[in-house]
């Protein structure tokens, strides 16, 4: 038996909204502006803190990991969802689907293992900030996110291979507007049970055991925050983990839902479950940004004198400053 079998169809077709094909010009805006909004966020959390020196602390470097996330979650699925929208162009070679559910699968666990480590980070500078900076160095800190791709990879790739030995001669329909494991596995005429079982185990492996560990996490922070005598002091250290239990909210709550459509929302309309699965990979990358620089005080002076501390320098020009010191010199001469 070989290895890997050639698959019956050579294209899939993904699917829009089901039977909302008549508006998917205009579904395309809100759509089109929710991926600029995500795009542009992110990338200017990320330019914020690589190039402001007051940001190179650990938080801020998990903060950047998350937006890298992010961006790539977006990128992955960009390109079919507004190819579908815009050019009804709905099919995608056997290959490519393929490599799009890799990426889409791997940036959402990459996204969840990031989670994690931003709570053990608030962990560490609520319970001991005195060895903060000795326990998130430089070193453990890049450690982490190599550790981030790497789990992901490993886990995702034999699930690829896995696919890659199915026979497909179903209806080469997907239900999504991009590759999702699950509704590739549906397809084949093979024998799934090893895939099925897999795709759980890869489920409950990251995204199961991360948020067991960010409830341990914030129980720990909690008893360590109720152990601080200052009422003032309390609400400071739950203050910062504010941004981050919001981003696991908005990360995990469209993820249970997806799960609770699938299982249980046989009878809702079809563009219901397709509408939910868009939006659930949009949410957190959209939201994240927005969080942050709302919640996070550093974040948010950074974006401003990026912005308008430059234009006043701008307005101002190179030579304004200079020119009213002579003018204060000036007129402290006195006449001869």
């Amino acid at each position: 038996m070989p290895i890997f079998h050639n698959s019956t169809f050579s294209t899939f077709l993904l699917t829009g909204v089901p039977g909302l094909e008549w508006a998917h010009a205009w579904i395309s805006i809100p759509f089109c502006c929710l991926y600029l909004t995500a795009l542009s966020g992110n990338t200017l959390i990320l330019f914020v803190v690589l190039t402001e020196p007051s940001l190179h602390e650990p938080m801020y470097y998990f903060l950047s990991m998350l937006s890298t996330t992010d961006i790539g979650l977006c990128i992955s699925t960009l390109v079919t969802v507004l190819g579908i929208f815009w050019l009804n162009a709905r099919e995608i070679s056997f290959n490519a689907c393929l490599s799009q559910m890799f990426f889409i699968h791997l940036f959402t666990f990459m996204e969840s293992s990031v989670l994690l480590a931003m709570a053990f980070d608030r962990f560490v500078a609520i319970s001991n900030p005195l060895r903060y900076a000795t326990i998130l160095t430089h070193e453990r800190i890049a450690q982490i996110g190599l550790a981030v791709v790497t789990r992901g990879t490993v886990i995702l790739i034999p699930l690829v291979l896995l696919l890659k030995r199915l026979s497909f001669c179903r209806s080469h329909v997907l239900h999504h507007s991009y590759c999702f494991h699950p509704d590739v596995m549906k397809l084949s005429c093979s024998d799934t049970k090893v895939n099925s079982a897999f795709g759980l185990t890869a489920i409950i492996s990251t995204a199961g055991v991360d948020s067991i560990f960010i409830l341990i996490s914030y129980v720990l922070i909690i008893r360590s925050v109720l152990n601080i005598a200052s009422p003032e002091e309390r609400k400071k250290a739950f203050s910062t983990c504010i941004s981050h239990i919001t981003a696991v909210a908005i990360f995990y709550i469209p993820l249970i839902s997806l799960s609770f459509v699938h299982r249980f929302g046989k009878h809702s309309p079809p563009y219901v479950p397709t509408l939910i699965a868009n939006i659930y990979l949009l949410i957190p990358p959209v939201m994240n940004p927005i969080i942050y620089s709302v919640k996070t005080k550093q974040i948010q002076k950074s974006v401003l004198k990026l912005f308008f501390l430059k234009n006043i320098r701008d307005d101002a020009g190179p030579f304004r400053i200079t020119d009213c010191n002579i003018l204060k010199e000036i007129k402290t001469l006195k006449p001869d």
